[in-house]
């Protein structure tokens, strides 16, 4: 069995890219079926070299592919553009 407190101190991992994209900041929850739906991991990006507002990534929990003791992998499509935020 696992915390939600100790998910949060896990790095989040690409397997696509091997690009840390930070921690869990929140869950998503099926509250009906007792189920969580997705992670939820803070992101910031850079436009001309200012920091852009943050923005945040839900990654589906299907999308997890080992949940380690320092990291937790998850099958995500790559950014297309890093540093360019979409609108």
């Amino acid at each position: 069995m696992i915390r939600i407190s100790e998910l949060r101190e896990r790095e989040v991992i690409n397997v696509n890219d091997g690009r840390r994209l930070g921690t869990i900041r929140d869950l998503e929850l099926d509250l009906e079926k007792g189920r969580v739906k997705a992670i939820i991991v803070p992101l910031s990006g850079r436009i001309w070299g200012k920091l852009a507002r943050a923005r945040e990534q839900v990654i589906p929990w299907e999308k997890i592919v080992k949940i380690g003791i320092d990291t937790i992998l998850v099958d995500h499509p790559p950014d297309p553009a890093p540093g360019i935020m979409p609108e």
